[in-house]
């Protein structure tokens, strides 16, 4: 059997991803549709809506096997958030790999890849950090210094990661046909624009399918957490114990956490031309789940593959699979893993405000 893998967050699911599974069973009719998704929290410094478990329900309407990509690695910025999550899918060796892209030129993203591998962009990066921008930006303008703008094209550089990770793996990219940063509302809108319109109590069953509809209940926003990461804050003494927490950028979020009543007032009293928006709220993020650099650092690389749910075709094809996979598939709650320890205890702040919860360990994959 054959596969194609994507990786995905599915916050929530909609109309957009709806059009890139069915492009995908047209490229690759007869392949198991493998997703690698994040879970309670995301690639974007912020709460799932919906927990994973209600996401892995959805999606195994349209694919055959998903796999979790853990916290410690779905939470990071994007150069290990796709390593992650190619590793996984190179380990269930997947032969094809498609994801959305504004451009939606392959050859074009390889050619960046070529470059952002030669010496001298690395120098230009450089440059640019010790100006004081961040690394994102410094990546973005010693791109434009070869004549690339890619600043408004999120999606195109998770694929030049994605390509970098994936290499003699056939990638396909599909068109982008929504703005990520739009919050209107179309018939293909943007996860961004339909949390939006959630968190201010609007009707969005006409840009989601049914299927999500029906799910989209008990929902989680960030703010929910705010209190609770405000307390983190104060009664942490050094913050920077924590992820992505350096430069002495801790003493700046004491000085403010005070001022602020929610998430992104926080990030506006502290963020300047080093910290973006999303690696803001990617920080707060593993402040909040308490998750610091030494747990990072022992958990550079998956070692082990979670299956979250498949279906009959996705348990035929993991039957395969195991014979042959590098890493370890688990189906439940193995503590030996430290990354699935961590997951635990993420897991019960993403539900410290429900009730009758089912613990992590508890949880077997979804069958449908």
């Amino acid at each position: 059997m054959k596969s194609v893998g994507i990786i995905c967050e599915y916050n929530p699911f909609h109309y957009g991803h709806l059009y890139h599974i069915n492009k995908i069973k047209k490229m690759f009719p007869d392949y198991v549709i493998i997703a690698v998704i994040n879970g309670n929290f995301t690639q974007r410094g912020d709460v799932s809506i919906i927990d994973k478990w209600k996401k892995t329900e959805i999606a195994l309407n349209y694919v055959d096997l998903v796999i979790e990509l853990p916290f410690v690695f779905g939470t990071q910025a994007a150069d290990i958030f796709t390593k992650a999550g190619c590793d996984i899918l190179k380990a269930l060796d997947v032969s094809s790999f498609v994801f959305g892209s504004e451009s939606d030129d392959i050859e074009y993203l390889k050619k960046i890849c070529t470059i952002q591998r030669s010496e001298e962009y690395g120098l230009h990066i450089k440059k640019y950090l010790d100006m004081g921008f961040n690394y994102p930006s410094s990546l973005a303008k010693a791109l434009k210094d070869f004549g690339i703008s890619l600043e408004n094209n999120p999606n195109d550089l998770l694929g030049i990661g994605y390509i970098r990770n994936l290499d003699g793996i056939d990638i396909r990219t599909i068109k982008r046909t929504n703005d990520y940063h739009s919050l209107n509302l179309s018939k293909i809108s943007s996860a961004s624009s339909i949390r939006e319109a959630l968190k201010n109590n609007k009707d969005v069953s006409d840009y989601v399918p049914s299927v999500c509809f029906d799910k989209l209940n008990d929902l989680h926003f960030f703010d929910d957490y705010f209190d609770l990461l405000k307390y983190k804050i104060i009664s942490t003494d050094d913050l920077s114990i924590y992820q992505t927490v350096d430069e002495g950028i801790e003493n700046k979020i004491k000085r403010n956490i005070l001022k602020a009543h929610n998430i992104d007032e926080l990030i506006n009293l502290v963020k300047s031309k080093r910290y973006t928006y999303n690696k803001l709220k990617r920080m707060f993020l593993h402040i909040l789940c308490s998750f610091t650099k030494e747990e990072a650092k022992r958990c550079e690389k998956p070692k082990y593959i979670r299956v979250l749910g498949f279906n009959s075709k996705g348990q035929k094809y993991l039957s395969e699979v195991k014979k042959k996979c590098a890493l370890p598939i688990i189906s439940g709650y193995d503590g030996k893993y430290e990354a699935l320890s961590i997951e635990s205890r993420v897991t019960n702040i993403y539900n410290i405000k429900k009730d009758g919860f089912l613990e992590e360990y508890k949880h077997k994959p979804i069958i449908r």
